[in-house]
């Protein structure tokens, strides 16, 4: 069995997320904890309001929902009496067996899990600490539960291939509002809540991968000037298909206003991310071998980061973020630190240019005496977002311009 723990601010929207998912028949809800009725009788508006007057007893708590996935092996077939039997032992573990809670057991995926609802709000307003609570709580009583239950050992299994989201299928939507907003909807529910990203950009650079933009809009617009936002569909050349969905037309509404307070939370809870994509960066352009964004793009694949390129219309090079596929964060080079800026990177590798070409080329003399010139090493640095985009060799490049220099020294003598 895998746990995964989420928390959020918004229980409507993650109540939503589940019941829209009992609407469509893709889930059912198979209990309801610590409720005063019922599950049969329980409503939306019941079952919301139960968490909405917990929260008001505690304003000041910035993060009170609690969204945990109960993820079990495929081969493992567990009726509903028995996911909901290991819900309760393990909220229990967890330290919310008197907290009200709804389980969910959802038919969507390739493997058995089941979604859990809560918060984090006391009956006397305190609140319980979510502090490292998978790692405190949550792993001692996954691993309890597995013994106690006969399940599949989740010990040893890569979690990042269990559950995977795949992008838009652009081939097979039907290009009508209601395919589209569902095809939207389904990355959107993930993404929006699973990454930390503080940006429009940065939201688009994890959206993006899966074939979905978010769009303001020219400035000129209505959409723009009236703080809107429209979702579309990408084609394979990432230009927009179909017909675009108001942000406010999906039920977990993820407007502007929501995703700026997404922003604003995202921003302080990354922090500690930007040391892993730091760290890889530091150890991937160390190598002298590392000489383009091609090479620094496969390399930082193998520790599940994907580098997204920004560039103008006439195709050149302005920034560069990075999604961190193992900490669902996502940051600006230039936020890491200059060295690690898009200008920086270039900057690294035609450092590792020139250290190749001198050690490949140091018996030449006549190349040994090019590169004696400082002056040209520095032009390279100023010029080589020119020199990359050109396609030249350094060594080609300085050949030329020490040529050029000569022949002005030259016509000045006459």
């Amino acid at each position: 069995m895998v746990a995964v723990i989420k928390t959020s601010s918004s229980i409507r929207g993650i109540l939503n997320y589940n019941e829209n998912k009992v609407e469509i028949g893709k889930a059912e809800c198979i209990s309801a904890v610590n409720y005063p009725l019922e599950l049969e009788k329980l409503s939306f508006t019941l079952k919301l309001n139960r968490f909405l007057k917990l929260a008001e007893l505690n304003t000041n708590a910035k993060r009170n929902t609690v969204h945990i996935s109960l993820n079990f092996d495929p081969s493992e077939n567990h009726s509903k009496e028995k996911l909901a039997e290991i819900a309760d032992v393990y909220m229990e573990k967890l330290g919310f067996g008197r907290q009200p809670y709804l389980v969910y057991q959802h038919h969507d995926a390739g493997h058995p899990h089941c979604h859990i609802v809560t918060n984090n709000i006391q009956r006397d307003g305190k609140r319980i600490d979510l502090h490292l609570l998978g790692i405190r709580k949550s792993e001692p009583a996954r691993k309890e539960i597995e013994e106690m239950f006969g399940l599949v050992k989740a010990e040893g299994r890569k979690q990042k291939e269990q559950f995977s989201l795949n992008p838009i299928d652009v081939g097979r939507v039907e290009y009508g509002k209601a395919e589209s907003k569902k095809a939207i909807n389904s990355v959107l529910k993930r993404v929006l809540f699973d990454y930390k990203y503080s940006s429009l950009p940065e939201l688009n650079a994890v959206l993006n991968l899966y074939n979905v933009h978010a769009d303001r809009g020219s400035e000129e617009s209505r959409v723009f000037k009236n703080n809107g936002l429209l979702y579309k569909i990408l084609d394979q050349n990432s230009k927009p298909i179909g017909v675009p969905i108001k942000a406010s037309e999906f039920h977990s509404r993820p407007t502007l206003k929501f995703l700026e307070e997404k922003f604003r939370i995202n921003e302080t809870e990354k922090q500690y991310c930007k040391s892993r994509v730091r760290n890889a960066l530091k150890q991937t352009l160390y190598d002298e071998r590392m000489t383009s964004l091609e090479r620094l793009s496969e390399k930082l694949k193998g520790e599940a980061i994907h580098t997204v390129l920004r560039q103008s219309s006439g195709g050149k090079l302005y920034g560069i973020t990075f999604v961190d596929f193992k900490t669902h964060s996502v940051v600006n080079g230039s936020s890491l630190g200059k060295e690690f800026s898009a200008k920086g990177i270039q900057e690294s590798f035609a450092m590792n240019i020139l250290a190749l070409e001198r050690k490949y080329n140091k018996s030449n003399s006549a190349t040994s005496e090019k590169f004696q010139n400082l002056e040209s090493q520095e032009y390279v640095k100023e010029n080589l977002a020119d020199i990359l985009l050109r396609g030249e060799k350094i060594n080609d490049y300085v050949s030329k311009q020490f040529k050029q220099k000569k022949k002005r020294r030259l016509y000045k003598g006459i």
